[in-house]
């Protein structure tokens, strides 16, 4: 850790944290001072994640704890294991999230559930048991991963656009809540285009990693996809007394394609 890194003595609780995005916040945001709490399903990965930081960071830095973002009860378990292990929270990080693919005569209701539920209750469930723990950390932020498809939609996307949409409008009705608290804590909502992680390997799988590369980044004018750390790197801002001027706002990292 730094000791006067941009987010020196934040503690960060992320969900999702053994992916790929969330495993390039941890580290940017551990490299820049603070202490992180890795959630996720996938708990073995978030051990894994959690034990590379370490090994960098000094040990004490980052912590992994077992979540199914779907769940109420193991939320609750999370944070308080968190709030203990890194001795508050001062940022949370919805970062957890599902893609689903095929349109609306197609879809399986089934599937349209899981996809809400993960990419939505999720939100709704982390800020409502979080928020007493950034009360007594403040100032505070929330970082809401949404998406590019929240803001605009494709005929072969009605779960993912409507999940990520949600998640945009949700972070500004928080962010209205604990301004009217009168509390120092923002809402925020990050939407990016496409992103070199592991939610892009079905598409690869079916045409290949570089004409899928290529076939994306055709679709952005920049001309090619991002990668995690261009993500990390907002959640840094969004995270740190940067940005403390900054909530109900949506940051787009989308190559400009809603610029078009």
């Amino acid at each position: 850790m730094t000791p006067n890194g941009r987010v020196a003595g934040k503690k960060v609780f992320i969900s999702g944290g053994a992916g790929g995005l969330g495993s390039a916040m941890a580290q940017m945001l551990a490299r820049e001072g603070a202490k992180v709490s890795l959630a996720d399903l996938d708990y073995d990965g978030a051990k894994a994640a959690a034990a590379a930081i370490d090994a960098v960071e000094g040990a004490g830095t980052a912590f992994a704890f077992p979540l199914d973002v779907t769940k109420e009860d193991q939320w609750i378990y999370a944070l308080e294991e968190a709030d203990a292990a890194m001795g508050g929270i001062s940022v949370l990080v919805n970062n957890a999230g599902v893609f689903g693919v095929g349109d609306i005569e197609q879809f399986a209701f089934e599937e349209w559930k899981r996809v809400m539920s993960v990419n939505v209750d999720s939100v709704f469930l982390g800020t409502k048991h979080a928020l007493k723990y950034l009360r007594q950390n403040q100032p505070g932020s929330i970082v809401n991963l949404s998406s590019i498809a929240g803001l605009i939609a494709a005929h072969n996307t009605p779960a993912y656009n409507a999940s990520k949409s949600a998640v945009w409008l949700l972070s500004k009705s928080i962010a209205l809540h604990c301004a009217k608290q009168g509390l120092d804590i923002r809402s925020n909502s990050i939407h990016p285009a496409f992103i070199d992680t592991p939610m892009l390997e079905a598409f690869r799988q079916r045409f290949g990693k570089a004409e899928t590369d290529a076939k994306l980044g055709r679709q952005l004018p920049l001309g090619h996809i991002g990668e995690p750390d261009d993500v990390a790197a907002a959640v840094l801002y969004l995270a740190s007394d940067e940005s403390r001027f900054m909530t109900g706002a949506e940051l787009k990292l989308d190559g400009g394609v809603s610029a078009m």
